[in-house]
């Protein structure tokens, strides 16, 4: 992935541009290029002398490449099928990404690894294995490409990212930092990091990225007791709820960063009154929101979803006790895009 122009910083364009023979400032124009014009090809990069783009074919490709396939789900929802072929694996692996539209926005879910190695009970992506992690380009391909797409359909741009795809960013933090910084950077995407929300299972690496980027962070807890936990989520072991919650009441969240819990609902499992008691303790003091998560049971039949009633009442009991709570609504399920669902189903019929 060295020769791969898409996921360089401003340095690292420069230091392109000067290995070409061209002059430093062209690094600045490569990245408008690249990240603002978002271009495909280096026919279309008009200020760079010819000679100049000749010099940078011949050594360097872009990095974009389009999805291989597509669903759309009955409420709107669009799932792309990407095809990865890099030095990781000598077989061509694939990734999935979600566009989500609303009202006011469209969100893009973010895959930043080929499956997972988190090995979470409930989660499909998981029954993949691991299979690497996506360089920088792969990251903001999936960005870029979707937006696009979005577009040249009269859909909404992309206003928001979430990096809840396949794979679990901590697990490839120097990327998924690289990919937050050119989408935030002046000389990249310019976005503002509050636009942006990345996830994880909570591992010793999120202490990095806390203090590395401005951006949200969603933590999968899905249930507020270690040992419970431990038995759905291996992770656990690796740092428990109680690091996660503890590390998190070191920051500041009272601006606006924002921190949320995602919380899948199992009957008779992690909705009862004793687990909401110990959610409203585990989290008092902690500036957050928790969004539950109805269960999808084609997903394992070990766990039942809650039903809607008990949803609402967990939901009320935590509001009440001080814990902003909200019932997220499912989207893209009968096109396997929900959440906990990405298995590249899409390769069936590739």
């Amino acid at each position: 992935m060295t020769n791969v122009l898409l996921g360089k910083t401003l340095s690292e364009l420069q230091e392109v541009a000067l290995s070409v023979g061209l002059q430093k400032f062209a690094g600045k124009q490569l990245a408008e290029w690249l990240y603002v014009r978002r271009v495909t090809s280096f026919d279309d990069m008009t200020n760079i002398s010819l000679k100049g783009r000749e010099a940078l074919k011949a050594r360097y490709t872009i990095g974009r490449h389009v999805p291989v396939r597509e669903a759309v789900s009955v409420d709107g929802t669009r799932k792309y099928l990407f095809a990865i072929t890099n030095d990781q694996s000598p077989t061509t692996n694939y990734i999935e990404s979600v566009y989500i539209p609303e009202e006011d926005r469209a969100t893009l879910c973010v895959s930043t690894q080929m499956g997972c190695k988190m090995g979470c009970r409930f989660c499909m992506t998981g029954t993949l294995g691991f299979h690497g992690h996506l360089s920088p380009a792969e990251i903001l391909n999936q960005i870029f490409e979707i937006d696009q797409i979005a577009i040249s359909n009269d859909q909404s741009p992309l206003s928001n990212l979430v990096y809840m795809g396949e794979g679990e960013p901590m697990d490839n933090l120097d990327n998924v930092l690289r990919s937050l910084e050119i989408m935030t950077a002046p000389y990249g995407c310019a976005w503002s990091p509050k636009r942006i929300t990345v996830s994880t299972v909570g591992i010793p690496a999120m202490k990095r990225f806390l203090d590395e980027s401005e951006a949200h962070m969603a933590i999968s807890m899905h249930n507020p007791f270690p040992a419970e936990r431990s038995l759905i989520m291996p992770a656990e072991k690796l740092m428990s709820v109680t690091e996660v919650v503890a590390l998190l009441k070191q920051y500041d969240w009272s601006h606006q960063r924002r921190v949320s819990f995602e919380y899948i609902c199992w009957h008779g499992q992690n909705d009862t009154i004793r687990h909401a008691k110990e959610i409203t303790r585990l989290l008092k003091g902690l500036n957050c929101r928790v969004n539950l998560i109805r269960f999808h049971e084609g997903v394992d039949r070990d766990f039942p979803a809650s039903d809607e009633k008990q949803m609402e009442w967990f939901r009320d009991y935590l509001t009440q006790n001080g814990i902003t709570t909200t019932i997220r609504r499912s989207r893209g399920e009968d096109i396997l895009a929900a959440c906990g669902m990405l298995v590249n189903a899409l390769t069936a019929n590739h």
